[in-house]
C-alpha cells in the first residue's frame, strides 16, 4: 500500500519520465515494468528517475493521476460549455466514450483492475480521479440545469442520474472492447451508443422543454 505523492521538483524532465512510464506500465503492466526500461524509455538515467520517484509504486500511482487528471479536465470545459443541453450531454458522451474506448484508457482500466487487490490505495486512486470527479462534475451542472428548467426539480439522487447517463455511454462498448477488443467497435455503434444515453436521459430526467429539443429540426434544436 502506497500514499499519495508528489515529486518536489517538475519540469520537463519530471513530464519526461510520467510519460515513459506510463507507456511502460501500460504495455508491460506494474510487475512487468522494471525501472531500467522505464529510465530507458524517458532517456533519463535511473538516478535522474530516482531522485523524482524514489519507489516504482510512487511513479506508478503518479502516473495514474496524471491520466485521469486529464482526462477529467477535458470533460470540465464540455459539462460547462454554453451550449443547449442536449448539445453538451451528446459532446460529453462521446468524450466518455472515447476515454473508454482509447488504446490508454482501455488498458488503465485493465491494469487498476488487476493491481487493485495488491494495490488497493491504487483502485480507490483510479476510483476516485476518475468515477468520483466524473460524478461530482455532472452533479454539479445538474444542478445549474434545474435552475434553469432543463432538468426536473424532484431528482433528489444526483449521484444516481450521473451514473445513468455514464453507464448508458458505455453500454455495449466498454465490454466489447476489454473483451474482444476496439477493433469490433464502429463508428456507427458509437454513434448510437450515445444518441441512445441522451435519449434516455433527457426523456427520463429532462423537463418538457429539454424533450422538446430531442423532438425538433436539427436546426431548431441548435438555436
Amino acid at each position: 500500500m502506497f500514499k499519495e505523492y508528489r515529486p518536489a521538483v517538475t519540469g520537463r524532465k519530471v513530464d519526461k519520465v510520467l510519460r515513459g512510464a506510463r507507456d511502460v506500465f501500460l504495455r508491460d503492466g506494474y510487475h512487468g515494468a522494471s525501472v531500467d526500461e522505464i529510465a530507458r524509455e524517458a532517456a533519463v538515467s535511473k538516478a535522474t528517475l530516482y531522485s523524482y520517484f524514489p519507489d516504482k509504486a510512487q511513479l506508478f500511482e503518479a502516473v495514474f493521476r496524471e491520466m485521469m487528471g486529464g482526462a477529467i479536465w477535458e470533460l470540465d470545459r464540455l459539462i460547462t460549455a454554453d451550449l443547449p443541453i442536449d448539445e453538451v450531454l451528446r459532446f460529453t458522451g462521446h468524450l466518455i466514450a472515447s476515454q473508454y474506448l482509447s488504446e490508454a484508457g482501455h488498458r488503465a482500466l485493465r491494469l487498476a483492475i488487476a493491481e487493485a487487490p495488491r494495490f488497493p490505495v491504487l483502485g480507490e486512486a483510479f476510483y476516485e480521479s476518475s468515477s468520483v470527479r466524473l460524478h461530482r462534475l455532472f452533479q454539479s451542472q445538474f444542478r445549474i440545469w434545474q435552475q434553469e428548467g432543463m432538468l426536473r426539480n424532484d431528482l433528489d439522487d444526483l449521484t444516481l442520474a450521473a451514473d445513468c447517463f455514464i453507464l448508458l455511454c458505455a453500454a455495449r462498448l466498454r465490454d466489447k472492447v476489454l473483451l474482444v477488443g476496439r477493433m469490433h467497435v464502429d463508428d456507427g455503434l458509437i454513434h448510437r451508443t450515445v444518441e441512445n444515453a441522451v435519449q434516455v436521459f433527457l426523456r427520463a430526467y429532462g423537463t418538457p422543454d429539454a424533450i422538446a429539443l430531442l423532438d425538433a429540426p436539427p436546426q431548431k434544436a441548435r438555436a
